[in-house]
C-alpha cells in the first residue's frame, strides 16, 4: 500500500528536555511546558498504582519490564513511521523480532489509515499551558483523527485505556488552537504480544477534557504555575 500525505499543516520545531525528572518542552514563542504525558502521569492515583506495582513485583523486575517496554515500543513505532513514509526495508529490524511481529499483526488496522497530515508531531498550547508530540494525525476511515500507537503484552482493561484518550484529546485542543484544525476522532491502536489487536475509536469527548483540566490543576498545585526553569 501507497500512502497520500497531506501537506497543509507546516511541523513546528520544539526541543524538549528532562528537568527534574519531567518532559519539558521550549515553544517557539519562548514558554517552557511539559508535555502531556508527563502531566497525566504525575497525578496522584497514577502516582500511587505506580508505586504499588514496583513494591509488588521489586525494583529491579519492575526497571527491566519498564526498560523492555520503552525498547518494543520505540522499536514498533519506528515500524510503523518507516511504512507510512512508505519507505519501510523491514530487514533493518531483524535485531527487534517482536516488534516486527507485532507490526505485521497490526498491518491490517495501520491500512485503515491514510491522507497523512503530520507523524511524530510537536504540538503545544498556550491555553492549556502542554506540549507533546503526536503520534499521527491522519485520515482513519475518512475521517481525520488523533492517532496513537501503543504496545502491550495483552490487551488492556478499558479503565487502562482512559488516560490515553485524555491524551488524545489534548492533542485535539493543541491541533485546534495552532491550526485550526478539527479532528473527528481520537484512536488508540493497542498492538499486543500475545496477537492481538485492540482499537478504539470515539469521539474527542467533554469528559475527556474535564479530566485533562483535572490532571493540569493538580499538576500545578504540585510542581508550580505554568513553566518549569
Amino acid at each position: 500500500m501507497i500512502f497520500k500525505h497531506v501537506d497543509i499543516i507546516e511541523p513546528i520545531e520544539m526541543p524538549a528536555k528532562i528537568v527534574e525528572g519531567k518532559r519539558v518542552y521550549l515553544t517557539p514563542d519562548g514558554d517552557k511546558f511539559p508535555s502531556v504525558t508527563t502531566v497525566i502521569s504525575n497525578n496522584a492515583k497514577k502516582m500511587a498504582g505506580i508505586a504499588k506495582w514496583r513494591e509488588r513485583v521489586g525494583i529491579e523486575e519492575a526497571n527491566r519490564i519498564s526498560a523492555r517496554s520503552t525498547k518494543r515500543g520505540t522499536t514498533y513505532h519506528s515500524i510503523v513511521e518507516d511504512y507510512f513514509n512508505n519507505c519501510l526495508d523491514i530487514n533493518e529490524y531483524k535485531k527487534s523480532p517482536l516488534p516486527v511481529v507485532m507490526f505485521h499483526q497490526t498491518v491490517q488496522t495501520l491500512n485503515r489509515i491514510n491522507n497523512i497530515y503530520l507523524q511524530e508531531a510537536a504540538l503545544y498550547s498556550k491555553h492549556l499551558e502542554l506540549a507533546g508530540r503526536v503520534d499521527c494525525i491522519a485520515e482513519f476511515d475518512g475521517e481525520l483523527s488523533i492517532i496513537d500507537f501503543k504496545t502491550s503484552a495483552t490487551p488492556k482493561r478499558e479503565e487502562y485505556l482512559y488516560d490515553y484518550f485524555v491524551q488524545e484529546t489534548a492533542y485535539a485542543c493543541m491541533l485546534q488552537e495552532l491550526y485550526d484544525v478539527s479532528v473527528k476522532k481520537i484512536v488508540t491502536i493497542v498492538a499486543c504480544e500475545n496477537g492481538e489487536t485492540q482499537v478504539k475509536v470515539l469521539p474527542p469527548k467533554k469528559e475527556y477534557f474535564i479530566t485533562l483540566m483535572g490532571y493540569i490543576s493538580e499538576y500545578q498545585e504540585r510542581y508550580g504555575q505554568k513553566t518549569i526553569t
